[in-house]
């Protein structure tokens, strides 16, 4: 794997380490080859995905219009081959900003990091339009990144409704990134919305700071017919509870002509509520940040030479049946003179679009690599058997066994009723965010010394 620093441009007074980029490398079987005796992780799936282009979508959505999709039985077609707990886990792709953060004196620089990182945690679910499995009752996630200097454990403590629970702490106790999510997803017809309820935490110890926030809304379009695509759209307010800082960014939703498709824009206010900094950019590409002065004189700058007008655009077609046709993603983001560059999304690999549209991080998540077996939790996602099947290409075994599992989890169900037994998580607890006061479900430890005899058998 190899860093490379980004500059921003000539104007820019800082910039700040880039995302990871991988090398192109041959590889074997999805793996690249270990040099020197040093294991290096994969760069691609063990099989290419399938094509959905035989399944009637319709014939199966068309009896869930504005019901809850976690609800109901998906048929494999729609799924991606990981669990949503290794789904969450891709927050954690940009973990070089908290890291950044850390080391910062001044907190409205700290916080334009969290609030870049909090960008970057969606930028993965562009063109991800395949549905992560939903994880069994007591599956779990873990993820040991000894190289970027933090260990992530999560679990599904809920199955209705379904919460997945899930805390990650810096090997060096910089930092704890923790949180709970309650995906509500809903049919409309066209589109099928999520809304990842739920708290993220995230706590820098040095400074003795905590930042809460929540995820924005996600619409996937054209779920029928056309071409899928996705935007997400929603005011994010991350509060540091110890200054009392504040940035509010505003996820745009694509407007009538597309203009503001992908577009994040806000401020960072201190307690007093005064403004001072701008952030800007896409949540597709890259966050930028700007002294709100400045911010302003370009905006007027912009209008008085027409750059808003689109207007000779078609507007987009919203009748029936037809499909949202997604508008044309306008130029990249255009650097604002004076502009400091946060954050900048690392490329896909080339064969992507074949791979479930995966990032070089996602590709990696469900590898077992070398030791795992015996190691990690029997629960742990990567021992799935559906999911494994779906990522060596054999969907036939992947659908059997997705209803054996789902099936093995009703009876278990159906017993813990008959014996008036109640579901207990194992790793983590109800309670209630010590910093919002919003119900929550907290780490109790433990996972990681490897006492795991008396474990649920899920799979």
């Amino acid at each position: 794997m190899m860093l490379r620093q980004v500059q921003s441009d000539d104007s820019c007074e800082v910039s700040f380490k880039d995302a990871c980029v991988y090398e192109s490398k041959q590889t074997v079987n999805g793996k690249v080859p270990s040099e020197n005796g040093v294991w290096e992780r994969r760069t691609t799936l063990p099989a290419p995905m399938f094509s959905r282009n035989d399944f009637s979508v319709w014939g199966f959505l068309k009896k869930c219009i504005g019901m809850e999709l976690s609800k109901i039985t998906m048929p494999i077609v729609f799924n991606e081959p990981l669990s949503f707990l290794q789904r969450i886990t891709e927050y954690m792709e940009h973990t070089y900003l908290i890291h950044k953060a850390c080391t910062l004196s001044d907190s409205i620089e700290r916080m334009q990091l969290v609030a870049a990182f909090a960008i970057s945690a969606v930028a993965s679910q562009w063109d991800r339009t395949g549905k992560p499995f939903n994880p069994l009752l007591g599956e779990t996630f873990e993820l040991t990144r000894d190289e970027e200097g933090y260990r992530m454990i999560s679990e599904q403590v809920s199955h209705h409704p379904p919460i997945s629970a899930f805390y990650t702490e810096s090997l060096n106790q910089d930092f704890s990134f923790h949180g709970s999510i309650y995906p509500k997803l809903k049919f409309w017809g066209k589109s099928v919305e999520a809304e990842p309820k739920g708290t993220m935490t995230l706590e820098l110890s040095k400074h003795r700071e905590a930042y809460t926030w929540t995820n924005p809304m996600c619409c996937v379009h054209n779920v029928i017919l056309g071409k899928l695509w996705i935007e997400q759209y929603g005011t994010v307010e991350i509060v540091n509870h110890s200054t009392g800082d504040k940035c509010v960014l505003n996820f745009k939703p694509c407007g009538m002509f597309g203009k503001e498709l992908h577009r994040v824009e806000g401020h960072i206010q201190d307690k007093s509520k005064k403004k001072h900094q701008v952030i800007y950019g896409k949540w597709t590409e890259c966050v930028y940040s700007i002294e709100p002065k400045v911010y302003e004189v370009n905006k007027k700058a912009e209008k008085k030479s027409g750059g808003d007008s689109k207007k000779h655009k078609q507007e987009q077609s919203t009748g029936g049946d037809d499909a949202d046709e997604m508008p044309d993603v306008q130029e990249t983001v255009t650097m604002i003179p004076g502009s400091t560059l946060l954050w900048r999304v690392a490329p896909r690999p080339p064969h992507s679009t074949q791979m479930y549209n995966f990032t070089n991080f996602a590709m990696t998540l469900n590898e077992l690599e070398p030791g795992m077996i015996g190691v990690i939790a029997p629960t742990d996602c990567r021992l799935r058997p559906d999911i494994r099947a779906m990522e060596n290409g054999d969907i036939d075994t992947a659908s059997q066994e997705k209803e054996r599992l789902e099936e093995k989890q009703r009876a278990a169900r159906r017993e813990r009723a008959k014996d008036e037994e109640e579901w207990s998580a194992r790793w983590f607890q109800q309670g209630n965010n010590r910093y919002t006061g919003a119900a929550d479900w907290i780490y109790k430890g433990g996972y990681f010394d490897r006492r795991y005899s008396d474990l649920p058998d899920i799979y």
